[in-house]
């Protein structure tokens, strides 16, 4: 095997590398919106994936996802781009079923069993999610990219989305923040080795284990969080619940060495242009550190669920998934209240 560099290639990798959210909420307004009988979720609430409803008993969730490397070694690479791709299936309650590769790749300038690496990485964790790969497309292209496009499976009734919050629910998120942060040091030479391997751990896990705890309680409303950070996904959410969410940053999971970065002055292009794209629709408490702040808006790869879970519910939900789920990292980090002039309240 090659132990050629897939960070060599790159200037920013995974979600951090998408679009600003403000220049694409810009080009979507302007597209025809689209209508069906069948069409459960469509473009309008920017959910995680678009809903088609077959019959009384399936309704398909179609999603796609891919970005530059985020990890040196392709194997690696190839499981997180797969995980985050699979994650939209999970934050709305499916069960994926088959997947494309989709794959950019210089095969003059990158040796080609970083290519196969890539591919394995992505297929065993495809396996792992129980579904299956039918081929896929490659272009020639530096740097690299790759990515799914995946259908995924849900009973109609059963359907979770980012417009099912309720207020009063409680909101749990499911793994630490600050990923972006950690890979943005590690760029910058101001990371360990082993803190690195750990935020990779993390964006290989499936979210497979909490999308089950998320139908055995019957919850109808979650999101996933990756490259537009935990306060632009959960703007999203709040919009189209019509509630406020209210979040406690004291509360959050993250990696502790995520902080000291962003204290060193390590904060990722990717964070202000969420910054930007929230702050508007934001109320910040007037106690709230700059650094918690960025920590709400750095961009996450392969993050985790973010679920309304009603209140009755909210501690046995949690104890599931720090346990049984093996999602140690759970926390309750707030709350969703009736819809106020703002989206969200972070203290």
């Amino acid at each position: 095997m090659s132990d050629f560099d897939l960070l060599s290639t790159v200037e920013q990798g995974g979600c951090s590398a998408k679009l600003s959210p403000v220049q694409l909420g810009e080009i979507l307004a302007k597209l025809p919106k689209v209508e069906h009988p069948n069409l459960m979720v469509g473009i309008e609430t920017h959910d995680d994936a678009g809903v088609y409803k077959m019959d009384e008993q399936t309704a398909l969730i179609y999603t796609t996802d891919f970005f530059p490397p985020v990890c040196s070694d392709g194997y690696e690479f190839g499981q997180i781009a797969a995980a985050n791709a699979l994650s939209d299936v999970y934050a709305m309650g499916g069960a994926p079923l088959l997947v494309l590769n989709l794959m950019m790749f210089s095969s003059s300038k990158i040796p080609l069993d970083v290519f196969s690496a890539i591919l394995q990485g992505g297929h065993d964790k495809v396996v792992e999610a129980g579904a299956l790969v039918l081929g896929g497309h490659t272009i020639e292209d530096h740097p690299p990219k790759y990515g799914l496009a995946v259908v995924g499976t849900v009973h109609p009734d059963r359907l979770i989305t980012n417009s099912g919050v309720k207020a009063g629910d409680q909101l749990i998120l499911t793994k630490p923040l600050g990923t972006g942060v950690i890979l943005a040091g590690q760029r910058n030479g101001m990371t360990e080795r082993d803190t690195v391997q750990k935020a990779l751990e993390y964006m290989k896990q499936l979210n497979k284990s909490g999308a089950a705890v998320m139908q055995q309680f019957n919850l109808k409303g979650a999101t996933d969080i990756t490259g537009f950070g935990l306060l632009g996904h959960a703007m999203r959410m709040a919009d189209a619940s019509q509630v406020t969410l209210r979040i406690q940053s004291g509360l959050l999971p993250h990696f502790p060495e995520s902080i000291a970065l962003l204290e060193e002055g390590c904060i990722p292009g990717a964070a202000f242009r969420n910054l930007e794209f929230v702050k508007a629709h934001t109320t910040f408490g007037t106690t709230l550190n700059y650094e918690r702040k960025m920590l709400c808006c750095d961009a996450q790869t392969s993050g985790g669920l973010l679920m309304a879970v009603p209140a009755d519910k909210a501690a046995e939900v949690l104890e599931i998934l720090k346990t049984k789920a093996g999602l140690p990292e759970s926390a309750i980090i707030g709350e969703a209240l009736p819809r106020s002039k703002k989206a969200l309240y972070l203290d």
